[in-house]
């Protein structure tokens, strides 16, 4: 790598392209080589891909790093699958891809691509999301060799058979990092769980460190009901809760709180025990609400949306600031961040 960025720098800036597209080949395969004769899993997990294959790949992979490329631009060169019969690696991923719902069941079935990837299709599975790809593969070892693969982005593991998979073992297994469980699912609806548990791993805090757990979609299901759809969940407190607009946020504050609780609770005290408060504080603001609500907290159909709408605006305002709170983080890391030059970088990185 020092040579080849060397050959580089020593030409004029214009011609940086031209020398890096000329190179690069040469050293993937240099590179390929080597991996394949110091790692001999390396090569057993290529299979019978062509070499050719891999060597394009990590051309592709260079270019883009270097940013002389975007992803999307590269395209795979047709490989014969006459000549070539499809390495298990590559039939797992195109078998994931299915699953998650990312590519159409191939001509040859379902059937034939799990016995390509030597992964019997189970009845029933359960997605697991990682916050960092960190250790995927011996993760998915320890799950019943769970399917690994990406959506948009994020590192995904299909679980078989979650059934042998107890809670205690996920949660074991997944200690002391950020992920998130799905819901068990047939199999063909693999991508409803993969949906569920990218979408909660982006509401949960992401700890780090031993005392890091995962989230379960299980336990979470009406939250992740309630907002599914933040548009509705909007519309939702806007039907119910407009009584309380004309009030100061504190106030207002107050009386919903008291009012989830009573719906809850189902009495003035059973609701002061939930709020810790006296009985006859937990009456007078009943009436309150009762002057601003009127007959409708006599209908149950109407207290169950009342309830709906509280906590679905709670809801929003926990996802909203947590939001916030990553968007003030994420831009206080880039403001520290200055961009180097091809040089510097490398002189950092210590080439």
């Amino acid at each position: 790598m020092c040579d080849l960025l060397n050959r580089i720098w020593s030409r004029p800036r214009g011609e940086w392209s031209r020398v890096v597209r000329r190179e690069i080949p040469d050293f993937a395969e240099k590179v390929v080589a080597e991996l394949q004769r110091g790692f001999p899993a390396l090569a057993s997990l290529l299979g019978n891909t062509p070499v050719e294959e891999a060597q394009w790949a990590l051309e592709q992979a260079l270019l883009t790093v270097l940013g002389y490329q975007k992803e999307s631009q590269s395209k795979r060169p047709a490989v014969s699958s006459v000549v070539t019969p499809m390495p298990v690696a590559r039939a797992r991923q195109d078998l994931f891809d299915v699953l998650a719902g990312q590519r159409d069941v191939p001509d040859e079935g379902l059937d034939g691509l799990a016995r390509a990837a030597g992964w019997p299709v189970p009845d029933t599975v359960q997605a697991v999301v990682l916050a960092t790809p960190a250790e995927a593969p011996q993760l998915a070892a320890a799950l019943g060799h769970a399917l690994i693969g990406t959506v948009e982005g994020d590192t995904c593991l299909i679980v078989p058979d979650p059934a042998t998979q107890t809670r205690a073992r996920l949660e074991a297994a997944l200690k002391g990092r950020a992920a998130a469980v799905g819901h068990i699912t047939g199999a063909t609806d693999a991508g409803s769980s993969l949906r569920w548990a990218r979408y909660l791993l982006t509401l949960a805090p992401s700890r780090v460190g031993p005392e890091a757990r995962a989230a379960f979609v299980d336990d979470h299901l009406s939250a992740l009901l309630l907002l599914q759809d933040e548009s509705l969940a909007d519309a939702l407190t806007a039907r119910w809760l407009g009584p309380l607009d004309e009030l100061t946020p504190r106030q207002s504050e107050r009386l919903e709180v008291t009012l989830l609780a009573w719906l809850e609770g189902g009495g003035a005290p059973e609701a002061a025990k939930l709020l810790h408060v006296h009985p006859q504080t937990v009456r007078y603001r009943l009436r309150q609400i009762e002057k601003l609500f009127g007959p409708v907290l006599r209908d149950p159909r109407s207290r169950f949306e009342l309830e709906m709408a509280l906590r679905s605006r709670r809801l929003m305002a926990h996802v909203r600031s947590y939001r916030a709170r990553v968007g003030r983080r994420a831009r206080t890391v880039a403001s520290t961040i200055r961009p180097l030059g091809m040089a510097r970088e490398a002189r950092v990185n210590g080439l």
